[in-house]
């Protein structure tokens, strides 16, 4: 897709900067993501807190609807962080946008309910969601291009993955939390005051991220285009005016179509779809899903270390592929009722999504230069994540009441399984080719 220019190649540096790199990057996706595995496995309490006058499918739909339109403000987010991480600088941006996660997550934990507030209380729920999504557009794009521009040639996509690990880790870790408060309290207490545990944990989680951010240097491809005077002075518009980055933006929707209903149907909808639409119990269902959270983190990095060898293409095609063939089998598995056969089902579609997500990111960072790189990623990214993932445990949820058919995320997965194989097919191979700085 991109053309190569020759760009001054800095100094590569060290492994002892590129571990702290990668740790400073990770940990900030990890807690910017953690609200959703907690999120996802509170779904029913958080709809008793603050819809406590509906019901059923209705309450339920209720607690994704504000789980989901806040994705539509991460488009937003991503061309305001975009513009000032490809403008001042990457580090800052990213220490701003874990400050501004830490706060709102903890913010949540504090609201008075439905009962003290009336409705008032899922007002300011909605208002702190859609915060989250503003820093969210903002921290996936940085955090995946900073990653890349300090990792060493060769090695891109299995440092990139790391931080696509912290994801599912982070994810694993909200789950476990919530589902341990849950089994060890009661309903009242739950709803009192256990719910609120995971979200004021967000907090310190933060500024531990805060401070292993602010001790590392910006990327020496962004310092490179600044010693030289040539960083972009309007990176969207600059993208947006070019055929080719434009066509690449575009690209970006249909690619990412799997890694959108995977990471929010397969995952972060999982503890509820077991619980509500299956009728697994409380403790069944956070062991499925932490077996298939288990799964993908053990296999994310081998993804991208064939990615690194094997080229970005054919890893995340046929995972993708894959997924299309087998993702109905694996959840008619799934909905057996059995727990060991969902476990089967969940483990071995997480092994094949590993394919995918483990790629994803540093395959979108290839795609631009360093001069537009976060803005141009951020924005056809995050139009993806809106469209097809935070609407997905809310879509998900309407069609099954609707229809009566529990099979219903097998089928949204390998649809949007399918848009990405035939999309991936568009673009060029990019693993062993530089990064381009302009």
């Amino acid at each position: 897709m991109s053309v190569r220019r020759p760009s001054p190649v800095a100094t590569p540096p060290d492994s002892s900067t590129v571990r702290r790199v990668t740790l400073a990057a990770s940990v900030g996706v990890f807690v910017e993501l953690y609200d959703y595995g907690a999120y996802g496995f509170l779904a029913g309490t958080l709809t008793a807190v603050f819809f406590p006058q509906a019901s059923g499918h209705t309450a339920l739909m209720l607690s994704f609807l504000v789980f989901g339109i806040p994705f539509f403000v991460r488009p937003l987010g991503g061309v305001v962080c975009g513009y000032f991480a490809d403008s001042v600088g990457r580090q800052r941006v990213l220490v701003f946008v874990i400050l501004l996660m830490s706060v709102a997550t903890a913010a949540i934990g504090v609201l008075p309910d439905y009962a003290k507030f009336g409705i008032a209380a899922p007002i300011l729920l909605m208002l702190l969601r859609f915060t989250q999504g503003f820093s969210l557009g903002g921290e996936v794009a940085g955090a995946m291009s900073f990653l890349a521009e300090y990792a060493p040639e060769g090695r891109r996509g299995r440092i990139t993955s790391y931080a696509q690990l912290a994801s599912f880790a982070a994810l694993l870790t909200g789950t476990l939390l919530a589902a341990s408060l849950n089994a060890g309290l009661s309903d009242e207490a739950m709803q009192s005051w256990g719910w609120r545990i995971p979200f004021l944990i967000a907090f310190p989680m933060g500024l531990i991220g805060i401070y292993i951010r602010k001790r590392v240097g910006e990327t020496p491809r962004f310092e490179g285009l600044k010693e030289r005077d040539r960083l972009s002075a309007s990176p969207v518009r600059e993208a947006l005016s070019s055929p080719e980055f434009r066509r690449a933006i575009l690209l970006i929707v249909p690619i990412t179509l799997l890694n959108s209903s995977g990471y929010y149907v397969l995952f972060a909808y999982m503890p509820t779809y077991l619980s509500e639409e299956l009728r697994f119990s409380t403790v069944q269902g956070l062991l499925v899903t932490a077996c298939t959270l288990a799964a993908i983190s053990v296999a994310i990095p081998f993804a991208g270390r064939a990615s690194d060898r094997l080229g970005r293409r054919p890893v995340v095609a046929g995972a993708a592929l894959l997924i299309a063939v087998l993702g109905i089998p694996c959840y008619l598995l799934i909905s057996q009722g059995s727990v060991p056969l969902a476990i089967v089902g969940g483990v071995f579609l997480a092994t094949l999504f590993a394919g995918y997500t483990g790629v994803i990111h540093i395959l979108l960072v290839e795609l631009f230069p360093t001069r537009v790189r976060v803005s141009a990623y951020a924005f056809g990214y995050n139009i993806a994540t809106a469209m097809f993932g935070g609407s997905a445990p809310f879509l998900m949820t309407w069609l099954i009441g609707l229809s009566g058919n529990t099979q219903i995320p097998g089928y949204y997965v390998v649809a949007t399984a399918l848009g990405s194989f035939a999309a991936v097919l568009k673009i060029r191979e990019s693993a062993h080719l530089p990064l381009s700085d302009e």
